[in-house]
């Protein structure tokens, strides 16, 4: 584990209660350090550690960590491969210590083309951690945000086919609980790394009035300083909602 400062004291400001990060930079660190991409995600192993040790010592109640998007699977079948197995070490190796720590671990998306060992590893993860209370972590793995609203569609009009549901009567509320992450807050911040502006099919929904924090850290060097931070920008923020807070000037 990487020596870290003493955690801030955030006392002064709320919290963001859900961080979301897009985990990115993984195959520029590789390329930067003359290795193999996958040791680029293995090394990006120990970010994820760092962050989800890091957002618990902030008080965040819920970390959302964008792991492999539904685009990821038109990578090279090796890459693949290598991430899938690092997913099965990490849960059957993180498990316990995940439960010690009073963590939770859930994974999110369509989790049908992962072969049946790695789903195996997913179940042990979620069954052994529960019970956390403490820090709840989303991986959201063969994930894409239009993918879980087209889902989300499908599901209102098999109702509405039922007569369960008017059209008319759809709303917001009715889309949040047809959503891989029903029940669950949006984000109030989403981290970034590796410098790229864009969301990349992240959580398209539930972004909507998310603050962004875009760090050039590539991933696998993403500290929990480096979570402080954006918590600590987070808090000097402003929030409007689309609403302004004083009359205009």
């Amino acid at each position: 584990m990487t020596d870290v400062s003493p955690t801030p004291d955030f006392r002064a400001s709320p919290v963001p209660r859900h961080v979301a990060v897009i985990m990115d930079g993984n195959g520029r660190w590789a390329r930067e350090q003359a290795l193999p991409r996958q040791e680029g995600h293995r090394a990006g192993m120990e970010a994820v550690r760092e962050v989800i040790h890091g957002a618990a010592e902030a008080g965040v109640e819920i970390l959302t960590l964008f792991a492999f998007s539904t685009e990821n699977w038109f990578r090279p079948e090796e890459e693949i491969m290598a991430l899938m197995t690092l997913l099965q070490l990490y849960a059957d190796q993180e498990k316990d210590e995940l439960r010690e720590r009073n963590i939770r671990v859930r994974v999110l998306g369509d989790l049908s083309p992962l072969a049946a060992p790695v789903r195996d590893a997913i179940r042990r993860i979620e069954e052994t951690t529960k019970q956390g209370s403490r820090l709840l972590v989303n991986l959201m793995v063969s994930y894409s945000g239009r993918a879980e609203i087209l889902r989300a569609t499908r599901s209102l009009a098999r109702r509405v086919a039922l007569g369960e549901l008017d059209p008319d009567d759809i709303d917001e509320a009715d889309l949040d609980a047809a959503l891989d992450t029903c029940g669950l807050p949006d984000p109030d911040l989403l981290i970034r790394t590796s410098g790229e502006f864009r969301i990349s099919n992240f959580m398209l929904w539930q972004l909507a009035y998310t603050e962004l924090h875009i760090t050039p850290v590539l991933w696998p060097d993403f500290t929990r300083e480096h979570l402080f931070e954006a918590v600590c920008e987070f808090q000097r923020r402003e929030r409007r909602f689309g609403r302004v807070t004083s009359p205009a000037s």
